[in-house]
Protein backbone atom coordinates (compact mmCIF):
# COMPACT_ATOMS: atom_id res chain seq x y z
CA UNK A 1 0.00 0.00 0.00
CA UNK A 2 1.52 3.59 -1.62
CA UNK A 3 0.68 5.20 1.99
CA UNK A 4 2.33 8.72 3.14
CA UNK A 5 1.39 11.87 5.57
CA UNK A 6 -0.82 14.33 3.03
CA UNK A 7 -1.04 16.61 6.18
CA UNK A 8 2.46 16.40 7.26
CA UNK A 9 3.83 17.09 3.96
CA UNK A 10 1.40 20.06 3.65
CA UNK A 11 2.57 20.87 6.84
CA UNK A 12 6.21 20.86 6.16
CA UNK A 13 5.79 22.58 2.76
CA UNK A 14 3.18 25.47 4.20
CA UNK A 15 5.36 27.81 2.75
CA UNK A 16 6.57 26.95 0.01
CA UNK A 17 5.34 30.05 -2.44
CA UNK A 18 8.26 32.44 -0.27
CA UNK A 19 10.75 29.89 -0.32
CA UNK A 20 10.70 29.21 -4.13
CA UNK A 21 10.49 32.64 -5.17
CA UNK A 22 13.95 33.98 -5.73
CA UNK A 23 15.04 30.92 -7.66
CA UNK A 24 11.79 32.39 -9.61
CA UNK A 25 13.93 35.16 -11.37
CA UNK A 26 15.22 34.70 -14.80
CA UNK A 27 19.26 35.35 -15.56
CA UNK A 28 19.33 37.14 -18.87
CA UNK A 29 23.37 36.12 -18.59
CA UNK A 30 22.79 32.63 -17.65
CA UNK A 31 20.07 32.26 -20.41
CA UNK A 32 22.37 33.44 -23.21
CA UNK A 33 25.30 30.77 -21.86
CA UNK A 34 23.15 28.19 -22.05
CA UNK A 35 21.96 29.31 -25.45
CA UNK A 36 25.17 29.46 -26.38
CA UNK A 37 26.98 26.20 -25.16
CA UNK A 38 23.97 24.27 -26.37
CA UNK A 39 23.71 25.41 -29.55
CA UNK A 40 27.10 25.72 -30.28
CA UNK A 41 27.86 22.12 -29.93
CA UNK A 42 24.71 21.45 -31.49
CA UNK A 43 26.07 22.67 -34.33
CA UNK A 44 29.83 21.51 -34.08
CA UNK A 45 28.09 17.82 -33.84
CA UNK A 46 25.98 18.00 -36.96
CA UNK A 47 29.02 19.27 -38.71
CA UNK A 48 31.34 16.15 -37.25
CA UNK A 49 28.44 13.94 -38.50
CA UNK A 50 27.92 15.49 -41.96
CA UNK A 51 31.83 14.84 -42.49
CA UNK A 52 31.40 11.32 -41.08
CA UNK A 53 28.63 10.37 -42.78
CA UNK A 54 30.84 10.13 -45.91
CA UNK A 55 33.17 7.99 -44.72
CA UNK A 56 30.29 5.84 -42.30
CA UNK A 57 27.05 6.29 -41.67
CA UNK A 58 27.63 3.89 -38.26
CA UNK A 59 30.20 6.81 -36.94
CA UNK A 60 27.99 9.98 -37.76
CA UNK A 61 25.25 7.65 -35.78
CA UNK A 62 27.85 7.03 -32.71
CA UNK A 63 27.99 10.53 -32.28
CA UNK A 64 23.84 11.53 -32.58
CA UNK A 65 23.76 9.38 -29.28
CA UNK A 66 25.44 12.48 -28.08
CA UNK A 67 23.84 14.73 -30.10
CA UNK A 68 20.32 13.80 -29.29
CA UNK A 69 21.37 14.71 -25.59
CA UNK A 70 22.28 18.13 -26.95
CA UNK A 71 18.63 17.67 -28.85
CA UNK A 72 17.04 17.37 -25.48
CA UNK A 73 18.77 20.48 -23.75
CA UNK A 74 17.78 22.60 -26.54
CA UNK A 75 14.49 21.25 -25.78
CA UNK A 76 14.61 22.21 -22.37
CA UNK A 77 14.85 25.86 -23.61
CA UNK A 78 12.25 25.43 -25.09
CA UNK A 79 10.35 24.10 -22.94
CA UNK A 80 11.58 26.46 -20.42
CA UNK A 81 10.21 29.33 -22.77
CA UNK A 82 6.87 27.53 -23.11
CA UNK A 83 6.96 28.17 -19.19
CA UNK A 84 7.53 32.02 -19.78
CA UNK A 85 10.36 31.38 -17.17
CA UNK A 86 13.53 31.40 -19.26
CA UNK A 87 13.69 34.75 -19.58
CA UNK A 88 12.05 37.81 -18.51
CA UNK A 89 11.42 39.56 -21.94
CA UNK A 90 8.39 37.55 -23.65
CA UNK A 91 9.48 38.27 -27.34
CA UNK A 92 12.64 36.81 -26.28
CA UNK A 93 10.86 33.40 -25.03
CA UNK A 94 9.38 33.62 -28.41
CA UNK A 95 11.29 34.02 -30.57
CA UNK A 96 13.75 31.22 -28.60
CA UNK A 97 11.80 28.82 -28.14
CA UNK A 98 10.60 28.72 -32.14
CA UNK A 99 13.94 28.89 -33.05
CA UNK A 100 14.34 25.31 -30.65
CA UNK A 101 11.69 23.98 -31.99
CA UNK A 102 13.21 23.83 -35.66
CA UNK A 103 15.79 21.69 -34.25
CA UNK A 104 13.19 19.43 -32.07
CA UNK A 105 10.56 19.67 -34.64
CA UNK A 106 8.18 20.23 -31.70
CA UNK A 107 5.62 23.02 -32.40
CA UNK A 108 6.62 25.69 -29.65
CA UNK A 109 3.45 27.26 -29.17
CA UNK A 110 0.39 24.27 -28.91
CA UNK A 111 2.95 22.04 -27.09
CA UNK A 112 3.77 24.86 -24.60
CA UNK A 113 0.01 25.21 -24.28
CA UNK A 114 -0.09 20.87 -23.65
CA UNK A 115 2.60 21.08 -21.54
CA UNK A 116 1.26 23.44 -18.96
CA UNK A 117 -2.35 21.79 -19.28
CA UNK A 118 -0.41 18.89 -17.82
CA UNK A 119 1.53 20.90 -14.84
CA UNK A 120 -1.76 21.70 -13.78
CA UNK A 121 -3.64 18.32 -13.65
CA UNK A 122 -0.25 16.12 -13.11
CA UNK A 123 -1.62 13.21 -11.91
CA UNK A 124 -5.06 13.18 -12.72
CA UNK A 125 -6.39 10.55 -13.94
CA UNK A 126 -9.60 11.99 -15.98
CA UNK A 127 -6.56 13.64 -18.01
CA UNK A 128 -3.72 11.19 -18.34
CA UNK A 129 -4.05 11.10 -22.12
CA UNK A 130 -3.20 14.92 -22.08
CA UNK A 131 0.31 15.97 -22.39
CA UNK A 132 1.14 12.72 -19.93
CA UNK A 133 2.10 9.31 -20.71
CA UNK A 134 -1.35 7.67 -20.68
CA UNK A 135 -2.26 5.14 -17.68
CA UNK A 136 -4.97 3.09 -17.40
CA UNK A 137 -6.59 2.08 -14.24
CA UNK A 138 -7.18 -1.65 -13.56
CA UNK A 139 -10.24 -1.23 -14.26
CA UNK A 140 -10.61 0.85 -17.05
CA UNK A 141 -8.44 -2.37 -18.57
CA UNK A 142 -10.45 -4.60 -17.17
CA UNK A 143 -13.61 -2.75 -19.08
CA UNK A 144 -11.74 -1.89 -22.07
CA UNK A 145 -12.32 -4.43 -25.27
CA UNK A 146 -9.88 -6.67 -27.39
CA UNK A 147 -8.09 -3.92 -29.53
CA UNK A 148 -7.60 -1.20 -26.36
CA UNK A 149 -6.17 -3.54 -24.93
CA UNK A 150 -3.60 -4.49 -27.86
CA UNK A 151 -3.15 -0.84 -28.39
CA UNK A 152 -2.27 -0.15 -24.79
CA UNK A 153 -0.43 -3.14 -24.42
CA UNK A 154 1.92 -1.83 -27.78
CA UNK A 155 2.16 1.35 -26.43
CA UNK A 156 3.07 0.83 -22.65
CA UNK A 157 5.70 -1.93 -23.88
CA UNK A 158 9.62 -0.69 -23.43
CA UNK A 159 10.61 -1.90 -26.66
CA UNK A 160 8.12 0.11 -28.94
CA UNK A 161 8.09 3.15 -26.52
CA UNK A 162 11.90 3.61 -26.12
CA UNK A 163 12.47 2.58 -29.59
CA UNK A 164 10.28 3.54 -32.39
CA UNK A 165 8.02 5.01 -30.11
CA UNK A 166 10.34 7.72 -29.59
CA UNK A 167 10.85 8.58 -33.62
CA UNK A 168 7.02 8.60 -33.98
CA UNK A 169 6.05 10.84 -31.17
CA UNK A 170 8.64 13.61 -32.08
CA UNK A 171 8.31 13.06 -35.96
CA UNK A 172 4.98 12.32 -36.48
CA UNK A 173 2.12 12.75 -33.91
CA UNK A 174 3.63 15.92 -33.21
CA UNK A 175 2.25 17.33 -36.38
CA UNK A 176 -1.09 17.32 -35.31
CA UNK A 177 -2.98 19.00 -32.60
CA UNK A 178 -5.03 16.25 -31.12
CA UNK A 179 -6.56 18.26 -27.86
CA UNK A 180 -9.91 18.74 -28.70
CA UNK A 181 -11.33 20.61 -25.14
CA UNK A 182 -11.41 24.63 -25.31
CA UNK A 183 -8.67 25.18 -23.69
CA UNK A 184 -6.64 24.40 -27.19
CA UNK A 185 -8.47 26.50 -29.28
CA UNK A 186 -6.78 29.16 -29.64
CA UNK A 187 -3.15 27.43 -30.37
CA UNK A 188 -4.32 24.42 -32.88
CA UNK A 189 -3.67 26.61 -35.98
CA UNK A 190 -0.07 26.91 -34.70
CA UNK A 191 0.68 23.34 -35.27
CA UNK A 192 0.12 23.87 -39.32
CA UNK A 193 2.05 26.82 -39.06
CA UNK A 194 5.13 25.19 -37.17
CA UNK A 195 4.67 22.55 -39.58
CA UNK A 196 5.13 24.81 -43.12
CA UNK A 197 8.32 26.50 -41.44
CA UNK A 198 9.72 23.29 -40.40
CA UNK A 199 9.95 22.22 -44.34
CA UNK A 200 11.32 25.32 -45.27
CA UNK A 201 14.01 25.05 -43.26
CA UNK A 202 14.83 21.51 -43.39
CA UNK A 203 14.24 21.80 -47.54
CA UNK A 204 16.92 24.79 -47.51
CA UNK A 205 19.29 22.85 -44.95
CA UNK A 206 19.17 19.85 -47.06
CA UNK A 207 19.73 21.88 -50.37
CA UNK A 208 22.57 23.16 -49.03
CA UNK A 209 24.43 20.04 -47.32
CA UNK A 210 22.16 17.31 -49.63
CA UNK A 211 18.94 15.77 -48.87
CA UNK A 212 20.06 12.24 -48.33
CA UNK A 213 23.42 13.59 -46.47
CA UNK A 214 21.66 16.14 -44.01
CA UNK A 215 17.98 14.00 -43.50
CA UNK A 216 19.42 11.08 -42.39
CA UNK A 217 21.92 12.77 -39.86
CA UNK A 218 19.10 15.01 -38.73
CA UNK A 219 16.71 12.63 -38.38
CA UNK A 220 19.22 10.16 -36.18
CA UNK A 221 19.49 12.48 -33.73
CA UNK A 222 15.74 13.38 -33.92
CA UNK A 223 15.49 9.20 -33.65
CA UNK A 224 17.96 9.73 -30.04
CA UNK A 225 16.17 12.84 -28.94
CA UNK A 226 12.77 11.29 -28.91
CA UNK A 227 14.00 8.40 -26.59
CA UNK A 228 15.53 10.37 -24.40
CA UNK A 229 12.83 12.54 -23.91
CA UNK A 230 10.52 9.70 -23.64
CA UNK A 231 12.60 8.07 -21.49
CA UNK A 232 13.20 11.09 -18.93
CA UNK A 233 9.45 11.65 -19.16
CA UNK A 234 8.52 8.40 -18.54
CA UNK A 235 10.70 7.70 -14.94
CA UNK A 236 9.02 11.37 -13.49
CA UNK A 237 5.72 10.40 -13.68
CA UNK A 238 4.90 6.01 -14.12
CA UNK A 239 7.23 5.36 -10.61
CA UNK A 240 5.44 2.34 -8.52
CA UNK A 241 5.16 4.66 -5.62
CA UNK A 242 3.74 7.87 -7.48
CA UNK A 243 0.73 10.05 -6.36
CA UNK A 244 -2.43 9.88 -8.31
CA UNK A 245 -5.76 10.26 -8.19
CA UNK A 246 -9.19 11.00 -9.28
CA UNK A 247 -10.19 14.82 -9.29
CA UNK A 248 -11.67 15.12 -5.92
CA UNK A 249 -8.84 13.86 -4.33
CA UNK A 250 -6.31 15.74 -6.17
CA UNK A 251 -4.09 18.34 -4.61
CA UNK A 252 -1.39 20.63 -6.75
CA UNK A 253 1.78 20.91 -4.09
CA UNK A 254 1.12 16.79 -3.37
CA UNK A 255 0.79 15.87 -7.10
CA UNK A 256 3.99 17.94 -7.28
CA UNK A 257 5.54 16.95 -4.96
CA UNK A 258 4.77 12.94 -4.74
CA UNK A 259 3.57 13.06 -8.23
CA UNK A 260 6.75 13.18 -9.72
CA UNK A 261 10.73 11.90 -9.03
CA UNK A 262 13.92 13.29 -8.27
CA UNK A 263 16.04 11.42 -10.73
CA UNK A 264 19.58 11.06 -8.69
CA UNK A 265 22.03 10.88 -11.84
CA UNK A 266 25.60 12.43 -12.68
CA UNK A 267 26.09 15.81 -12.64
CA UNK A 268 27.27 15.61 -16.52
CA UNK A 269 23.65 14.01 -17.01
CA UNK A 270 21.70 16.81 -15.33
CA UNK A 271 23.63 19.01 -17.98
CA UNK A 272 22.64 17.24 -20.55
CA UNK A 273 18.75 16.77 -19.97
CA UNK A 274 18.67 20.45 -18.57
CA UNK A 275 18.48 19.43 -14.96
CA UNK A 276 14.96 18.31 -15.76
CA UNK A 277 15.65 14.87 -13.49
CA UNK A 278 14.67 17.97 -10.48
CA UNK A 279 11.14 17.16 -11.87
CA UNK A 280 9.73 17.55 -8.69
CA UNK A 281 10.89 21.26 -7.63
CA UNK A 282 9.69 21.80 -11.52
CA UNK A 283 6.69 20.61 -10.85
CA UNK A 284 6.49 22.99 -7.64
CA UNK A 285 7.08 25.77 -9.88
CA UNK A 286 7.58 25.72 -13.78
CA UNK A 287 8.75 29.37 -13.03
CA UNK A 288 12.10 28.59 -11.58
CA UNK A 289 13.67 27.99 -15.01
CA UNK A 290 16.12 25.11 -15.54
CA UNK A 291 19.25 26.83 -14.08
CA UNK A 292 18.42 27.72 -10.89
CA UNK A 293 16.36 23.91 -10.04
CA UNK A 294 19.97 22.45 -8.65
CA UNK A 295 20.26 25.28 -6.36
CA UNK A 296 17.13 25.03 -5.15
CA UNK A 297 17.66 21.31 -5.04
CA UNK A 298 20.32 22.06 -2.75
CA UNK A 299 19.29 25.12 -0.51
CA UNK A 300 15.82 23.14 0.58
CA UNK A 301 16.12 19.44 1.59
CA UNK A 302 12.40 19.35 2.63
CA UNK A 303 11.26 19.17 -0.87
CA UNK A 304 13.31 15.77 -1.12
CA UNK A 305 12.05 14.52 1.98
CA UNK A 306 9.02 13.96 0.13
CA UNK A 307 9.85 13.13 -2.80
CA UNK A 308 10.35 9.94 -4.90
CA UNK A 309 14.16 9.59 -5.46
CA UNK A 310 15.68 7.16 -7.38
CA UNK A 311 18.55 6.55 -9.70
CA UNK A 312 19.04 5.14 -12.84
CA UNK A 313 19.23 1.33 -11.44
CA UNK A 314 15.88 1.94 -9.98
CA UNK A 315 14.63 3.31 -12.84
CA UNK A 316 14.59 0.06 -14.96
CA UNK A 317 12.42 -0.81 -12.48
CA UNK A 318 9.86 1.46 -12.90
CA UNK A 319 9.71 -0.42 -17.15
CA UNK A 320 7.17 -2.88 -15.16
CA UNK A 321 5.12 0.15 -14.39
CA UNK A 322 2.05 -0.37 -16.76
CA UNK A 323 -1.85 0.13 -14.77
CA UNK A 324 -2.63 2.24 -11.77
CA UNK A 325 -3.85 0.14 -9.19
CA UNK A 326 -6.79 2.40 -7.10
CA UNK A 327 -7.12 -0.27 -4.21
CA UNK A 328 -3.08 -0.08 -3.25
CA UNK A 329 -3.06 3.41 -5.02
CA UNK A 330 0.56 2.36 -7.04
CA UNK A 331 1.30 1.70 -10.68
CA UNK A 332 1.84 -2.62 -10.89
CA UNK A 333 2.90 -4.76 -13.68
CA UNK A 334 0.52 -6.49 -16.60
CA UNK A 335 1.68 -9.88 -15.05
CA UNK A 336 0.80 -8.43 -11.20
CA UNK A 337 -2.65 -7.77 -12.65
CA UNK A 338 -3.15 -10.83 -14.28
CA UNK A 339 -2.41 -12.99 -11.23
CA UNK A 340 -4.77 -11.16 -9.50
CA UNK A 341 -7.49 -12.02 -11.88
CA UNK A 342 -6.38 -15.26 -11.66
CA UNK A 343 -6.66 -15.47 -8.09
CA UNK A 344 -10.25 -13.98 -7.93
CA UNK A 345 -11.28 -16.63 -10.51
CA UNK A 346 -10.02 -19.42 -8.25
CA UNK A 347 -11.58 -17.64 -5.47
CA UNK A 348 -14.91 -17.30 -7.20
CA UNK A 349 -14.74 -21.16 -8.33
CA UNK A 350 -13.75 -22.62 -4.95
CA UNK A 351 -16.87 -20.30 -3.34
CA UNK A 352 -19.05 -21.32 -6.24
CA UNK A 353 -18.26 -25.42 -4.92
CA UNK A 354 -18.69 -24.93 -1.46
Amino acid sequence: MNTFSKEQLLEDLKNWNQVIRKYQAPSTKQAIIQIANSFVIYVALIALQLYLYDISFLLSALVALLNGFMLSRIFIIQHDCGHSSFTKYKTMNEIVGTVCSVCTLIPYRYWARNHNFHHAHNGQLEVSDIGDIEVFTTDQYASANWKQKIYYRIYRNPLYLFTIGGFIYVVFYNRFAFANTDYFKNVKKSVNVSNILFILVYALLAYIFGVERFLVVQFTNLTFFGIYALWFFYIQHQYEHIFKAKKEEWNYVVAAIKGSTYYKLPRVFHWLSGNIGYHHIHHLSPAIPNYNLRKCHQENPVFLKHTNTITFWQSLKTLRSNLWDEQQNKMISFSEYKRRKNAAKVQKANSNVK
